[in-house]
């Protein structure tokens, strides 16, 4: 039994050595991880910030009846665009017009006899306080007609600048109260757009600053614009303060009320960027891999900064021109023999992915 179990021995070890050789040798003809390797290059950033914000028209004013009177005509339809100065509505006026045309009679009958005592004073038949007396009777006269004028003035409603009317709620007939509204004008040329942000972003923040905007119904136009005005005073409960910023509206595409989605940004700058999916992530630690001259992997550490789209802001550990590893990094390790895409290998060709995937 003895004699078995030391003959048994020198095979095992034979065989362990075997199987060690055998993986040593696969080790040997495996072949490198293929990599992909792209040159740092420069790109644009900026610090962003969203919000979202409310549309609202550049103007706008509800007209209403200044007085309690029967509607006998209107000068607008649902949605059309009316000039400034174009006729809204006109009011009733048959006792204006009458009380007018009396207020003028008695104007032009003041003005005669005025003019009749100043001849009969030149030529010393009417005392000075006989003229006197009659100068204040012609300017009450006039200022009673100007008063009666103004009275059917307030019965014509014009609009006051250009713009957008609303859709019509009244009609001719219809008898209107003092106050009651006729007619909303928008003038929405030109929109205002007010959000808030944080108070922390007060340093980066100027009037004049450009901003971009979306809507819902329009999700791929992205509308311009630049901030108009920024509000003295501070939200005490959120700590925010109120933007408005200015958006040309040609066509009118936006609408007052509308809720948009607003990016600013502000700290524009160029830097090093390098593709997300090059950057390997340990805790709070970035790093990438460039390639040595001999062809082996090493992994650089890297400070990152903002976004944009799927480009990675580098500020530090990182120059333009140095060549990284842009596809392959979960394959890794530090110091790793790899074969780079589309580069000759020593012993000739260009190295492929079916190449390094066979083994």
């Amino acid at each position: 039994m003895r004699h078995k179990i030391l003959l048994l021995v020198p095979t095992a070890l034979a065989l362990l050595t075997l199987a060690a050789c055998a993986d040593a040798q696969e080790q040997r003809e495996r072949p490198p991880p293929l990599v992909k390797v792209e040159a740092v290059a420069m790109q644009d950033f900026a610090d962003r910030y969203e919000a979202v914000g409310t549309a609202t028209a550049n103007e706008q004013v509800t007209l209403t009846a200044p007085v309690t009177e029967r509607i006998v005509r209107l000068g607008f339809s649902d949605g059309v665009f009316v000039r400034r100065g174009q006729v809204i509505a006109e009011l009733a006026q048959g006792q204006e017009s009458a009380a007018l045309a009396s207020a003028q009679a008695r104007a032009r009958e003041a003005e005669q006899q005025l003019k009749r005592i100043e001849a009969l004073k030149d030529r010393g038949f009417a005392t000075k306080a006989a003229y006197d007396a009659q100068v204040a009777a012609a300017a009450a006269a006039r200022a009673e007609a100007n008063e009666a004028r103004a009275s059917i003035g307030d019965r014509v409603i014009r609009a006051p600048f250009s713009g957008v009317a609303s859709l019509r709620q009244i009609s001719v007939g219809a008898v209107v109260t003092g106050g009651s509204p006729i007619a909303t004008i928008s003038d929405i040329s030109t929109i205002k757009l007010d959000f808030t942000v944080p108070e922390t972003m007060l340093a980066a923040l100027s009037v004049g600053q450009p901003i971009s905007a979306t809507a819902a119904a329009f999700p791929d136009q992205r509308f311009t614009g630049r901030i108009s005005a920024i509000d003295p005073v501070l939200d005490p409960a959120t700590r925010a303060v109120k933007l408005r910023a200015l958006l040309p509206n040609p066509g009118g595409r936006i609408k007052p009320g509308m809720l948009m989605n607003v990016v600013l940004e502000s700290q524009p700058r160029r830097a090093p960027a390098v593709p997300e999916l090059a950057v390997v992530n340990e805790g709070d630690a970035r790093y990438v891999y460039t390639i040595g001259p001999d062809g082996a992997a090493k992994r650089l550490s890297i400070q990152t900064g903002g976004r944009r789209g799927n480009m990675v802001e580098v500020t530090g550990g990182l120059t333009p021109g140095t060549r990284i590893v842009t596809e392959g990094v979960v394959k890794l390790s530090d110091g790793m023999k790899v074969a780079v895409q589309g580069e000759t290998k020593p012993g000739g060709g260009a190295a492929t992915k079916g190449a390094a995937a066979a083994k």
